[in-house]
Order: structure tokens, then C-alpha cells, then sequence
């Protein structure tokens, strides 16, 4: 297979991100593309810039439809947990309809660090716990004590309330009661 070059190769991943319904590896970008996975995380931070919706899953690359993004509902949420009770965290706010965008912290030398989540069902989540246990990287909330942002989506605020009524019973959601 040849190489693709530059300005090519950005619009034929652009064209497979577009076209696909789930997130596409960086590793298969790769081999779609015959290039190394630096290339294409170097491609997709270009694509990015010229401001294509295109976010970085822990399952891989997702272009955000139109449809997508409209037909949703946001809410941060601030909240607070052990280590040990991120598996349930994410697969409350699942489990009750949402999508985990985000975890979001307040870091004492960097300020906010983001990074992105993107998961919307236990499959999702099971894969993400997975990833994090196999490669026994720490959770973003390890540098705080456990407080921490997650930015929900939901397709109705109905939904939105359900997941923080529910993550407010666990004990998991910080209000200004707990503060």
C-alpha cells in the first residue's frame, strides 16, 4: 500500500472519521493511512486546529455528526470519589442515560486539565476501566483528592436531573451542602 502524503491523507482520515458511526483507533488510522500512529495523532491535532469536531475517545477518534451535537443536552458536574468508586460513578451516569464527555481538574501547577472520557454504555465503560487498570495509569482525580468535573450529555435535561439526583444518593456529587 503507498504512503499517503500530507494534505491527502488529513482529508481521507477526515473523510473515515465522517463516515464512521463509532471511534476509529489511532492504530487503524494508521494502517488505513500506511503511516505510524504519531503521524496520525500529529494529523488529527492539525484537524482539530481548523476547528473539525473531532474528539479524542478513550476507544479512539469520533467525529461529532451535527445531529450529534444537537440533539443533546450538557451539564458539569462536580464530584467526588475514591478510586475504587470510578467503575460505579461512570456506570450510574450511563446506566441512567448519559454520556461521560469528560473529567475535568484543577491542577496547582498547570490549572484545569481536561481530557476526554466519551463513554455512553457499560461496554464503553468496561473497556475504559480496562484500559486504565492495563496500563496502571492513575485517574486525573488522583491529583485532587478525588473531586473532580465531569461534563454529562444527555439527549433530555429529564435525564440530566436522574443522573444527578442518583450521583447525589451515592454520595458522589458535591453540592454546597458537602462543601
Amino acid at each position: 500500500m503507498k504512503k499517503m502524503l500530507g494534505e491527502e491523507r488529513r482529508l481521507q482520515l477526515l473523510a473515515q472519521l465522517k463516515k464512521s458511526k463509532t471511534p476509529i483507533t489511532g492504530t487503524d488510522l494508521a494502517k488505513f493511512a500506511n503511516v505510524s500512529r504519531q503521524v496520525i495523532v500529529n494529523d488529527m491535532t492539525l484537524l482539530k486546529a481548523r476547528n473539525e469536531p473531532i474528539i479524542a475517545t478513550s476507544q479512539g477518534y469520533l467525529y461529532m455528526q451535527q445531529e450529534q451535537l444537537q440533539h443533546t443536552v450538557e451539564r458539569t458536574l462536580a464530584c467526588s470519589h475514591t478510586s475504587e468508586q470510578a467503575e460505579d460513578e461512570l456506570l450510574t451516569i450511563v446506566d441512567c442515560g448519559g454520556t461521560v464527555k469528560n473529567v475535568i481538574v484543577e491542577h496547582p501547577i498547570y490549572g484545569e486539565l481536561t481530557a476526554s472520557i466519551m463513554v455512553s454504555n457499560r461496554h464503553e465503560v468496561k473497556q475504559f476501566i480496562e484500559r486504565i487498570n492495563a496500563t496502571q495509569a492513575n485517574y486525573l482525580s488522583a491529583l485532587t483528592g478525588g473531586i473532580h468535573l465531569h461534563v454529562i450529555a444527555a439527549p433530555s435535561v429529564e435525564v440530566l436531573t436522574l443522573i444527578e439526583q442518583t450521583l447525589q444518593k451515592k454520595g458522589y456529587l458535591i453540592t454546597e451542602n458537602t462543601v
